[in-house]
């Protein structure tokens, strides 16, 4: 240290405009300890800071909302995790057992209409919930979803008819592709950087899975039928996002967020439009007898076909119920991160009950899914808390 005094007192008597810069070297080493402790301090007291911003910030939004609130949340975010996944394993299941009608499959989907109603009579009885008037508007919404839906669920069951379950809900994951695009252009949601980035992955992920169409081909399905199910789950997946955007659209601009029933309401009408408007199609390409003969050929016996049916027409109402009830009460983004959580579930049950192939490339592809799924939520809830600060 005299050293250092030494070279400043020299530096006094340098001409004017010079500066000499005292360089401070630890003694021994517990100075240099001393200083590593002092350094790592305030990133201890950073990332502690940043716990305590977490849990004070999970801790308000949970008392802003009431329990029956959260209690909703969690029944549909449960039913979107178990209901959709069993609804896409029965339909394969209905092919491997000898079911042959893409339109007997897609009515069973909506022949399960009444059970959202059977819900809503408790609103009304016990509840002081009172009936939706169906206006002339509101009817034409309903019954352009309806016809949507049956269509959405007509395209799906031709994709499950050539695609293994686990390549069908990979590819069904691109539904979040095409429900940023029509939120977009629907209802004016903001197209945000992680929306494109997540658009790009997940595309990227359905070409891998059309480039490695020969490693989980079904025996007996040719390129044509392969090819033919990719397409018709890619236009499957965007009907189900343009269907996604309209019914936010509907709760926003005409049913409004005033309580839990218009979900209701609004799933038993669209079924029921869509169970309409199946029946026909079922009707005019001959299938009500065809059921019959299904039964009887069905393997395990005609109470294991029934059985099938009605599992497929309940699982599937109450995932939709599920899904409807996430976007009403919470958001696109919610049910985003639900869907992605579906399908590794969906991919890995297919896997070990229907013994899918797995190979790398639907592995790789499975991780670009969901990474791309990752990146859309980080992006919003970012964008989401920056707008709020």
């Amino acid at each position: 240290m005299e050293r250092d005094q030494h070279r400043g007192g020299d530096g006094d008597g340098d001409g004017e405009g010079r500066h000499h810069h005292v360089v401070q070297v630890p003694a021994s080493a517990s100075e240099v300890a001393a200083m590593e402790e002092t350094s790592s301090e305030p990133a201890e007291c950073t990332l502690h800071q940043k716990a305590a911003e977490i849990i004070a910030s999970s801790m308000e939004t949970y008392r802003s909302k009431p329990f029956s609130f959260w209690l909703l949340l969690v029944l549909s975010a449960g039913a979107m995790l178990t209901a959709f996944p069993a609804s896409s394993l029965l339909s394969r299941l209905y092919y491997n057992n000898g079911g042959q009608s893409k339109w007997i499959l897609s009515w069973s989907a909506v022949a399960g209409w009444p059970l959202p109603a059977l819900l809503l009579l408790p609103c009304y009885l016990v509840g002081k919930a009172s009936p939706t008037p169906l206006s002339p508007k509101l009817c034409a919404w309903y019954v352009l979803l309806g016809l949507l839906s049956a269509a959405d669920n007509l395209m799906y069951a031709w994709a499950y008819a050539y695609l293994p379950a686990s390549t069908a809900s990979l590819v069904a994951a691109s539904s979040l592709v095409f429900s940023a695009l029509f939120g977009y252009a629907i209802v004016k949601n903001r197209l945000r950087l992680s929306s494109l980035n997540a658009v790009v992955v997940i595309t990227a992920g359905v070409v891998i899975i059309a480039l490695d169409s020969g490693s989980d081909r079904y025996p007996g399905i040719t390129d044509k039928q392969y090819t033919l199910g990719l397409v018709w789950d890619v236009l499957g997946s965007a009907l189900h996002g343009l269907i996604f955007a309209l019914s936010e659209l509907v709760f926003v601009k005409i049913l409004g967020r005033r309580s839990f029933h218009v979900v209701l309401e609004q799933q038993a009408m669209v079924s029921f439009c869509a169970f309409a408007f199946t029946s026909i199609g079922l009707a005019v390409n001959g299938d009500f007898p065809a059921m019959r003969r299904e039964a009887a050929a069905f393997k395990h016996g005609e109470v294991s076909y029934v059985m099938v049916m009605v599992w497929s027409a309940v699982t599937f109402q109450l995932g939709v119920l599920g899904g409807t009830g996430v976007l009403f009460l919470a958001s696109t983004v919610l049910a985003g991160v639900l869907n992605a959580v579906r399908v590794p579930v969906t991919s890995i049950a297919a896997v070990i009950w229907f013994h899918d192939p797995m190979s790398g490339f639907k592995i790789l592809s499975l991780v670009i899914t969901v990474w791309g799924f990752g990146s859309y939520m980080v992006g919003h809830s970012s964008t989401k808390k920056a707008s709020t600060n």
